[in-house]
């Protein structure tokens, strides 16, 4: 397997690392939407959040809070995202689980997308499905 992020883990590739620790690694992004815009994620590999057992969930959660409280007060932030992508459709580019930390300052321009409703009864259909996959 020749993943990035796996290669920058074990040292193979430069990055500005942020925080590490046993399970878990933050760095800058290389092509930042904003100035310290971080990527956090498993030192494991896994894809997404469907393959990454819950411990480690928690771990990336945990350094979440830590890098994103330590960006607000370093570049003095009034709002940051906090964005994870699953699968290429979704608009995950590297198949290792990872989530954006993105900095936004008020003439970013940056915009979320648009909702688009729902038809009459499908909201209930769509849950019916869902619920019922829970079980």
């Amino acid at each position: 397997m020749d993943c990035v992020f796996c290669r920058i883990i074990k040292g193979e590739i430069p990055a500005v690392k942020i925080y590490e620790n046993e399970k878990v690694v933050v760095f800058l992004d290389i092509h930042p939407v904003n100035p310290g815009h971080m990527l956090i994620m498993s030192k494991d590999h896994y894809e997404n959040i469907i393959d990454c057992p819950e411990a480690v969930l928690k771990e990336i959660m945990v350094a979440a809070k830590k890098v994103s409280l330590a960006v607000v007060k370093a570049l003095d932030l009034k709002g940051f995202n906090i964005i994870q992508n699953n699968g290429s459709v979704a608009g995950q580019v590297i198949p290792h689980i990872h989530w954006h930390v993105i900095p936004r300052l008020p003439e970013d321009g940056l915009k979320h997308w648009d909702g688009r409703g729902y038809d009459d009864g499908e909201a209930g259909a769509v849950a019916q499905k869902i619920k019922q996959s829970l079980k």
